[in-house]
């Protein structure tokens, strides 16, 4: 499948909105209401491409998967339980159009985004997925991150995950 990858616009947000609200509704469809069942407006989207990087995934002209980078901590992270690196990245709000799920887009646009990242330059790339089996945790674990811990967040049961990057430098021991 060609896919082209880029940063989202704020011409993007209608199609943003749609393709976040048709992720929700399959997911309330398939597991029950939860967590993931919410509509996202154009308004949300564009409030979104304020305080984030979105990329996106292309298939020819249409919008076929997203995810952000969040310019600050997003409020579900405890930093505690990650390991400590100078500049970490979030990634938040992934998603590809149900019909095309299972089709490779996902695992290709976390490709590209650890490639993104490691030119930012940053260490890690944090995130949580819902411990539900609506949640992508197994697909995050697919694609090389490492879980990390399980907490529960406003009711909210998640599980951590972290991507490191960058080779961290050795700490040097003290003697004894």
């Amino acid at each position: 499948m060609n896919l082209s990858f880029s940063t989202a616009s704020q011409a993007d947000a209608k199609e943003l909105a749609a393709l976040h609200t048709a992720v929700a509704e399959d997911l309330t469809r398939r597991y029950g209401r939860g967590f993931w069942s919410f509509k996202t407006s154009e308004k949300g989207a564009l409030l979104t491409l304020r305080h984030s990087r979105v990329l996106i995934a292309r298939k020819g002209k249409t919008i076929v998967g997203t995810l952000n980078f969040p310019t600050k901590k997003p409020w579900a992270i405890d930093v505690s339980y990650f390991t400590p690196v100078e500049v970490p990245i979030y990634l938040t709000g992934m998603a590809v159009i149900p019909e095309m799920q299972r089709q490779g887009i996902g695992t290709r646009l976390m490709k590209e985004a650890v490639k993104q990242v490691r030119a930012w330059p940053a260490d890690a790339i944090r995130l949580d997925a819902y411990d539900h089996s609506a949640g992508a945790g197994e697909f995050y674990a697919k694609c090389g991150f490492r879980e990390i811990g399980h907490v529960i967040y406003r009711k909210g049961p998640l599980v951590y995950f972290e991507l490191l990057v960058r080779r961290l430098p050795k700490r040097k021991s003290k003697p004894l």
